[in-house]
């Protein structure tokens, strides 16, 4: 089940058209009121969620999904008019997964929604843990610490994160980062990229430099936190 939160009656209409035609039971609101009375019914698996709403806004929804036990790791998107570099840092800080401005193309919007829900799914596999730069990454629970304190990340993060721990050491390019997080049929802005990483580093803390910028090629992920280069 995925949730809208629209305003935009057109806007909504299509926007669960295109996803019911590919296959998901879609519920639309008009507001955050109906949103949360059918949230205490049941949880969806996905929230696409405009910023500019009657009364509360897309960003408070945010909050206090975030701030919720059951919801802080529920996938949201943003779909919103305002494009600036700011409004998105603003919605990646507050812990959004991927951020589309309007407006945009169906195509475009469907890849977004099955590669986020597909990011969010549990993975299949062993329990699998690594530490590096004093951050440990819990692949199966999808959980990192840093000096043993718990680090919240968006799915987004948590992939590019993982990435790196992969390959600790290397230079991940940022056309592999771009291939490997955002999937290869989604055109993803240089800046988008970076403003996750700049979110990733602020959350990891003491751990943070250990990301190191290869400059005009990509990212590494060092054994022992060092310098930009």
């Amino acid at each position: 089940m995925i949730y809208i939160v629209e305003d935009d009656p057109a806007i909504r209409e299509l926007e669960q058209y295109a996803l019911e035609a590919n296959g998901f039971q879609v519920m639309g609101f008009g507001s955050s009121e109906g949103f949360w009375r059918a949230m205490h019914e049941k949880r969806p698996e996905l929230v696409i969620l405009d910023v500019m709403l009657p009364g509360e806004d897309g960003y408070q929804i945010l909050r206090r999904l975030r701030t919720g036990e059951a919801t802080n790791r529920l996938p949201v998107i943003m779909v919103t008019a305002k494009s600036s570099e700011l409004d998105t840092v603003k919605g990646l800080d507050q812990g959004a997964d991927d951020y589309l401005s309007k407006p945009f193309g169906i195509m475009e919007f469907i890849s977004r929604v099955k590669d986020t829900l597909l990011r969010a799914a549990p993975a299949a596999k062993e329990l699998k843990v690594m530490t590096i730069g004093g951050s440990r990454s819990d692949d199966a629970r999808h959980a990192v610490t840093v000096n043993g304190q718990p680090v919240d990340l968006t799915y987004k993060e948590y992939a590019l994160l993982k990435l790196l721990m992969e390959t600790p050491g290397l230079v991940v390019t940022r056309d592999t980062i771009m291939q490997q997080v955002w999937g290869t049929d989604i055109s993803v802005e240089s800046r988008t990229m970076d403003m996750h990483i700049r979110t990733l580093r602020q959350k990891l803390g003491s751990a943070a430099n250990a990301i190191q910028t290869v400059r005009k090629v990509g990212y590494k992920l060092s054994q022992q936190p060092e310098e930009d280069v």
